[in-house]
């Protein structure tokens, strides 16, 4: 066992052992200070906890992300997340950045012994899942997946009343087209800005000529995220197939088949689950965050859970149900007080690393199926696509070298 091992392990040993007084404050430290950790600086409490340090590539992102909150002028700032494990005795981590360099930063905080906030989407391929998922389980480490509805109380309230037979059987569940990624073509190299470390934003991917376009609009392309900006796949249908996962209580599986219904990236996506009920990813776009969750279609009637609020037919469904949630400031309250609680407690959070790993994957084998432009039919146990070797070549990607992540 080499050096850098043995003190990972050790570090992770104690930190497991660590037993936290009754009004002991969590150390916390943010990775990534875009535009996802700006919202969460600004709007969140973080009751419980200090931030003590933030680290990113970008140094103009450091600095601005100190003026967001009072206290952030004290925050050390790193422009190299490593340094900030070695020199900072840290709890957990929020790590909020690109998505394709998400797993390789929580897999190294894993070794660091810490505890793990990974932002949606979690992975940018299957197998990245699964190496997070062994690794969380490995260090005996805490990790919440950034998919808030799973804590919202009436989210929460409505996802049960559904998995104890509320609507009966569920034959079928209604959700968005959801947009896919775009492939990068090459664009002319434009001036690097001052303050930027370009080869560690590249991270796992090639590493290309600078173009403002993949630096502030990453979230489009293909090679950094699986259709993350706004009604893409793995964007804001992250969160609506995670509450459908939720709700039939399939966080430990997920679809079997897979089929686009018509050519075409932007075709629509029909899937099917071991038990029969069918999941269409065909109702049109929507402008704004109020279709985040699904329609479920059961044997008792019709009820539609978005975020923080429900719909229902007949409205008896729903008598009882909490209060409805307005979208905005504090709709993370929930989710990070139950981090939290966990990283006390060493209980499973809210949205675990397997719940996040398979919510993911519905994700990924959706836009691997439009891009086969096929039906491809999913082994949940093994995690490989069934008879199709084009297809499950997709479920992982090469990683520049340097980035390769670390062997659980």
């Amino acid at each position: 066992m080499n050096r850098r091992h043995f003190l990972a392990s050790s570090v992770t040993a104690l930190s497991a052992s660590r037993v936290f007084g009754a009004n002991e404050r969590l150390r916390i430290g943010f990775i990534g200070l875009g535009g996802r950790a700006s919202w969460l600086l600004k709007n969140e409490k973080f009751e419980g906890a200090d931030i003590v340090a933030i680290a990113d590539c970008y140094l103009p992102h450091l600095d601005r992300a100190t003026t967001l909150r009072p206290e952030g002028r004290r925050w050390t700032k790193y422009p190299d997340y490593r340094r900030m494990f070695e020199k900072e005795k840290l709890d957990a981590v929020f790590v909020e950045t690109t998505t394709h360099a998400r797993v390789l930063i929580a897999m190294h905080a894993l070794e660091a012994g810490l505890d793990v906030y990974g932002e949606k989407p979690l992975t940018l391929t299957v197998q990245e899942g699964r190496i997070l998922a062994n690794a969380v389980q490995r260090y005996k480490r805490v990790l919440q997946t950034g998919t808030q509805q799973r804590s919202l109380p009436i989210n929460a309230w409505a996802s049960k009343f559904i998995r104890d037979g509320g609507l009966g059987k569920v034959h079928t569940v209604q959700a968005c087209n959801f947009q896919p990624p775009r492939r990068w073509t090459p664009q002319p190299e434009e001036p690097m800005p001052a303050g930027l470390n370009w080869d560690q934003w590249c991270n796992q991917r090639e590493l290309r000529p600078y173009n403002k376009l993949l630096q502030f609009k990453w979230a489009n392309y293909w090679d950094y995220d699986g259709g993350g900006q706004s009604w893409g796949v793995s964007g804001w249908g992250t969160h609506a197939l995670d509450q459908i996962q939720c709700a039939l209580g399939t966080d430990d599986t997920g679809p079997v088949e897979y089929t686009p219904e018509g050519p075409g990236q932007t075709a629509p996506v029909v899937m099917r689950y071991a038990s029969g009920t069918l999941l269409k990813c065909t109702a049109p776009e929507r402008p704004d965050h109020s279709d985040l969750g699904g329609i479920f279609f059961g044997e008792k009637g019709k009820l539609e859970i978005k975020r923080g609020t429900l719909v229902a037919d007949p409205i008896s469904l729903i008598q009882g149900a909490p209060q409805d949630f307005p979208e905005g400031p504090g709709e993370n309250s929930f989710h990070i007080a139950n981090f939290f609680d966990c990283i006390r407690t060493r209980k499973t959070p809210n949205a675990s690393v397997e719940i996040g790993h398979r919510s993911t994957t519905v994700c990924h084998l959706m836009n691997i199926c439009r891009d086969v432009q096929r039906r491809v039919r999913w082994d949940p146990v093994q995690e490989q696509i069934i008879d199709d070797t084009e297809a499950n070549a997709m479920l992982s990607r090469p990683r520049r070298k340097g980035f390769e992540l670390p062997k659980v």
